[in-house]
């Protein structure tokens, strides 16, 4: 099977597209399309830096023990292998820039993690599915990202 040619993926309730994914840039930088109620479990990663610039909507951040929330022009940095997490606050699909540095696991796990979508997608599907559970735990053992289990 050859690899899907796109720069979008669905993953987990958000419309990922990659802006920058070439690891030369070291870098990955993409724009997220979420939909209201959607964001990642808690999680961490040990070998990318993240960071967060929000472009529409309402959002909530989970850093380590800190909570806040972020609207348009917020910028948002998660210190390297701390928890954190994100939720759509608002009733409608909220925009986010992601940047993770040097970016080869988020690279990794946004196109193996997510489901591949035409290229000129530029809206969350209706209905939108339920996501992969069993596709994201996978993809997330093989990166390199810890997802945060309750009690744990």
């Amino acid at each position: 099977m050859s690899e899907t040619q796109t720069d979008t993926y669905l993953v987990a309730g958000s419309l990922v597209r990659f802006l920058q994914r070439d690891p030369k840039a070291g870098y990955c930088l993409v724009e997220a399309l979420v939909a209201p109620g959607a964001g990642p479990p808690p999680n961490r990663h040990p070998s990318d830096d993240e960071a967060f610039f929000v472009l529409d909507g309402s959002f909530e951040f989970g850093i380590g023990t800190t909570t806040r929330k972020a609207g348009p022009g917020d910028f948002v940095r998660v210190p390297l292998g701390e928890v954190h997490t994100f939720k759509n606050i608002g009733h409608e699909p909220g925009r986010l820039l992601i940047l993770n540095t040097p970016g080869t696991l988020h690279v990794k796990f946004f196109s193996e993690a997510g489901e591949p979508m035409p290229q000129d997608t530029s809206s969350l599907p209706d209905p939108l599915p339920a996501p992969d559970v069993a596709r994201l735990l996978d993809v997330e053992q093989r990166c390199g990202m810890e997802f945060v289990r309750s009690g744990g």
